[in-house]
């Protein structure tokens, strides 16, 4: 399958490098063939902390593939941001949708089932089950 008929993934994040590392961590996890388009977009423009609206369109216009883009969001703000963004329209992609889950568990899994051809109702089954992910 080619990356044109993937799913895309943005991580949001209030920090560049958590969304940096964690869209790196999926992408390795899921290597083993072609990988789907990935995009972080932490902090602020001039490297601050906090969300920012044009880091996240520009995150989610790069990975758009037709197929839809699966968000999703460290903390409170960045939820309010992408609805904002969702409600006004025209700021992401069409088929994006903000995707209830874990950031870093939830990322792997939506890159790995996005990776294998999952469209974006799979990816978002994905992610949003590794809630359920138990480490004991």
């Amino acid at each position: 399958m080619s990356d044109e008929q993937q799913v895309g993934i943005v991580l949001v994040s209030h920090s560049g490098p958590v969304a940096e590392s964690v869209a790196e961590l999926a992408r390795g996890l899921a290597a083993g063939g072609v990988t789907a388009p990935v995009a972080p977009a932490g902090g602020l423009p001039n490297g601050g902390l906090g969300t920012s609206a044009e880091l996240i369109e520009r995150a989610a216009a790069s990975v758009d593939r037709g197929a839809g883009v699966a968000v999703l969001v460290d903390l409170g703000s960045a939820v309010l941001t992408v609805k904002s963004m969702l409600a006004e329209g025209d700021e992401l992609p069409e088929n994006t949708r903000l995707v209830d889950a874990p950031f870093v568990e939830g990322a792997v899994a939506a890159v790995v089932t996005a990776s294998a051809g999952g469209d974006l109702a799979a990816v978002e089954a994905a992610a949003s089950e590794a809630y359920g992910y138990r480490k004991m």
